[in-house]
């Protein structure tokens, strides 16, 4: 149960793949100006994160590498998040048409998110069995529901903020978002130190 634990975490806090890593800056800068919408963008991250796991380690494990194809892991797993984003915006049209249109363009871009094909190979990199897998895709969709959360408060913030006209618009995302993420470096060392 430990590592569990440890493993939520660690990708909720210390290897945030967004905070961390920097992977996903695609949504985290497009879809985070308000906090419904991000919350909603994470939302369809973290199931397709899950699903792409559930899918490609089986397929990894029991299809690509006993027929010795692991070559063809990225194509593979590509293929299978493009499936699952397909289902998803499916779903979404037919039952949450307000959200579909607030994520506009990012929704399909899901399938391009480096995050969720980044959990997909880092899974299958570190050798972790089916559950921590699943367990670390979880983790890795919750922090960027925190990350998109957070972030998306501030970009509210920033609205009503006084800024210098030299720092409107981007560079001040930017400087919120580098912000941000340094928040998170007070994190670092305290999956290893949780059960000390």
């Amino acid at each position: 149960m430990k590592i569990f634990i440890t493993i939520l975490i660690t990708g909720i806090l210390t290897q945030n793949f967004v905070l961390a890593r920097f992977l996903g800056i695609c949504p985290f800068l497009g879809v985070s100006k308000k906090v419904g919408t991000a919350a909603g963008m994470s939302v369809a991250v973290i199931f397709v994160m899950v699903l792409a796991t559930a899918a490609t380690w089986p397929i990894n494990a029991y299809l690509l590498v006993p027929r010795g194809l692991e070559y063809l892991q990225t194509v593979v797993f590509i293929l299978v998040i493009a499936g699952l984003v397909q289902l998803l915006e499916v779903v979404l049209k037919r039952f949450l048409p307000p959200l579909y249109d607030a994520l506009g363009i990012y929704l399909p871009l899901i399938t391009t998110n480096c995050a969720v094909l980044g959990v997909v190979l880092l899974n299958i990199q570190n050798q972790l069995d089916y559950p921590q897998a699943l367990a670390t895709s979880l983790a890795g969709g919750l922090g960027f529901l925190v990350a998109m959360i957070l972030f998306a408060g501030v970009r509210e913030r920033l609205e009503s903020a006084e800024i210098p006209k030299s720092l409107k618009g981007l560079p001040a995302t930017l400087a919120a978002a580098s912000l941000v993420s340094m928040s998170f470096l007070g994190f670092a060392g305290i999956a290893e130190n949780i059960f000390n």
